[in-house]
């Protein structure tokens, strides 16, 4: 019954998001999505349904193509990826078997932190956004690299944790729910900590994509009332990406994705490098007292 309720209240959330998006797109006259991000959207998402992630190879196309200004990367992110996540999320939560005790609090505790951090990406300096994600990128080209070397911890075979591995869980997603805000995806770091407390991995997949699902569009209700958004870029992501992600479950299932991991991670190690200079560049131009002037 516990998990028929949050398959539910996921669905009712995702069509709150998908109407406010419409109105909100419609109001800003940004209601014709932008043709390269439905394909970026249908690329990434059939990938992240497989395992790879979004938000890294997302943020590094972006950023290269110089689609949108850095400080709209988090607020793009969360509310670009919020609807195809959702289709993830509805499939594999009713299909993997895990403790639905376990399911529902990491979810609720990735929610809030994430409601914490929504207002505080809004504010944050430019600067801050771009060192965010520099940083970002970085940690995921080097969980791609470990997962090709097959250093990343095995799991073990358990559907449920108790006691304190519970609130280890619990108390972990709550500070990627925030992070996630910010750019920083939340699947590779709930994953990589399940496993290490002892949660079979296939487990762990319902977790840390009904924790993104639901985040993901309570962040995007204030994300896309936020100036530094670009709504046409995220119904283009939205638009290629679910279709992408029925494609993948349902259709293609699996792939041998090692040699395409090593090609993410060149390109996101330099979108990182790009980010990072440029957050490094705001933050020296900013220290530079101006020049007096002479009446």
């Amino acid at each position: 019954m516990l998990v028929v309720a949050l398959l539910a209240t996921l669905a009712v959330l995702a069509l709150a998001f998908a109407v406010d998006l419409l109105i909100v797109a419609n109001r800003r006259r940004q209601l014709l999505p932008n043709a390269e991000s439905i394909a970026l959207g249908a690329v990434t998402n059939f990938f992240d349904t497989l395992g790879i992630g979004s938000f890294a190879p997302t943020t590094a196309w972006l950023k290269l193509r110089k689609l949108i200004p850095d400080s709209y990367l988090p607020a793009t992110l969360n509310s670009g990826h919020a609807l195809p996540t959702v289709a993830q999320a509805l499939i594999f939560i009713n299909l993997v078997r895990v403790d639905p005790l376990l399911l529902a609090a990491c979810i609720a505790a990735a929610v809030a932190g994430a409601t914490l951090g929504a207002p505080l990406v809004m504010r944050a300096p430019v600067r801050t956004v771009q060192a965010i994600v520099g940083i970002a990128l970085l940690i995921a080209a080097v969980l791609y690299a470990l997962s090709n070397l097959g250093l990343l911890p095995a799991g073990g075979d358990a559907l449920a944790l108790t006691g304190p591995l519970f609130a280890v869980a619990v108390a972990v997603h709550f500070v990627l729910g925030a992070l996630m805000t910010f750019g920083i995806g939340l699947y590779a770091p709930s994953l990589i900590l399940l496993s290490l407390l002892g949660l079979n991995p296939t487990a762990a997949f319902p977790i840390m994509m009904g924790a993104c699902a639901f985040l993901m569009p309570v962040s995007g209700l204030r994300f896309v009332r936020s100036e530094r958004i670009d709504l046409r870029v995220v119904l283009g992501l939205a638009i290629g990406g679910i279709p992408a992600v029925l494609l993948a479950a349902y259709v293609v299932k699996s792939l041998p994705l090692t040699t395409l991991r090593w090609g993410v991670v060149v390109v996101v190690l330099y979108a990182a490098a790009l980010l990072l200079r440029a957050a490094t560049a705001t933050t020296r131009d900013s220290t530079i007292d101006p020049a007096p002037t002479t009446e």
